[in-house]
């Protein structure tokens, strides 16, 4: 079991608890602290030095692939299981995932990302990310059935087969699961698996979840780069809602009537899904937080993608041309 945290400190007791409840597994737990200066350190030493089968390693400098990285090079298991710090998973969540890749027929498994929020504003969230009207094509986040896919979270793997791969690329700073996922997709399939189930805690406030989504958005284009037949349609919606927003809003200045009709039909189809998603809420969910929650997703992505077009535009820019034998022209 592998877990990368960084200021985790209200949710990384539950998570251990709900690892070392594992049913029917021999297991060890390698945590890489991230930099935490929350407290959540020193709550893992607490931890490591009453439970023999926790390792608590350091990478001060924030980085998810890095600290999977060094998590991979002190596993000693021959499956690897990544859960996340802000997660919990039931009893037999790790024993079901071995029983899968033992089947040899999957390179990796993994299952449901159900969102869980705790407060109003976190539940109405948890509503909106849990939806498919939402999240589209992401069968992780609403699939009930088995089936293959192009991606799973918090997957299951080989650890041997990790390791042939180079485990996590460190210069994919965001999406360095799909990237992975990509590569392990050239030995074998991914299987979606609904009977694993892992619950995810949301970030409880609409500006966080924006700065959240604006970073997925922003790794998005260097890995399509990389990785161009895991585009799909639903990746590219968002990048081009946010241009045809700010086409709108630039027709808005000269001409306010026709800026508006074309804004319209957004507000609209948001209002549509808005209402149909309400409908899943639980009753202390905050129903007005929706449409706020869907359209920040929604933009933030979309935005993050263009930020990230940039930063390849210029990286290729700025990277030294090559020379026939692969030295650099620059002196």
């Amino acid at each position: 079991m592998i877990v990368p945290a960084r200021n985790e400190i209200s949710t990384i007791d539950a998570c251990l608890d709900s690892i070392f409840a594992q049913e029917g597994v021999s297991l060890e737990v390698v945590v890489v602290d991230n930099g935490s200066t929350d407290g959540t350190s020193e709550r893992l030493e607490a931890r490591a030095a009453a439970e023999p089968r926790l390792s608590v390693l350091s990478n001060p400098v924030p980085s998810i692939p890095a600290s999977l990285n060094a998590a991979l090079g002190a596993a000693r298991g021959k499956w690897l299981v990544r859960v996340d710090a802000h997660s919990t998973i039931p009893a037999g969540y790790v024993a079901r995932a071995a029983a899968r890749l033992s089947e040899g027929r999957w390179v990796g498994v993994g299952g449901r990302k159900t969102a869980v929020g705790r407060s109003p504003v976190g539940q109405a969230i948890a509503t909106v990310l849990n939806s498919r009207l939402a999240v589209g094509g992401s069968v992780y986040h609403w699939g009930t059935a088995e089936t293959v896919v192009d991606h799973i979270p918090f997957g299951a793997y080989p650890t041997a087969l990790v390791r042939e791969l180079g485990g996590w690329d460190e210069t994919i700073l965001n999406n360095e699961d799909f990237e992975f996922d990509q590569r392990l997709r050239s030995r074998g399939d991914l299987l979606f698996d609904p009977q694993l189930s892992i619950d995810w805690n949301v970030r409880e406030r609409v500006g966080d979840l924006f700065r959240q989504y604006r970073r997925y958005g922003a790794g998005k284009p260097a890995v399509a780069l990389r990785h161009p037949d895991g585009v799909r349609l639903r990746h590219l919606a968002p990048p081009a809602l946010v241009a045809w927003l700010a086409a709108a809003a630039g027709i808005s200045s000269r001409r306010p009537r026709l800026g508006a009709a074309a804004v319209a039909p957004y507000v609209a189809a948001v209002a549509a899904a808005s209402a149909a998603i309400a409908r899943q809420a639980p009753p202390g969910a905050d129903r007005r937080v929706i449409p706020v929650a869907l359209t920040a997703m929604q933009v933030a992505w979309g935005l993050g993608f263009w930020k990230g077009v940039a930063g390849v535009l210029r990286q290729a820019v700025t990277r030294p041309a090559q020379t026939a034998d692969g030295g650099d022209t620059t002196e």
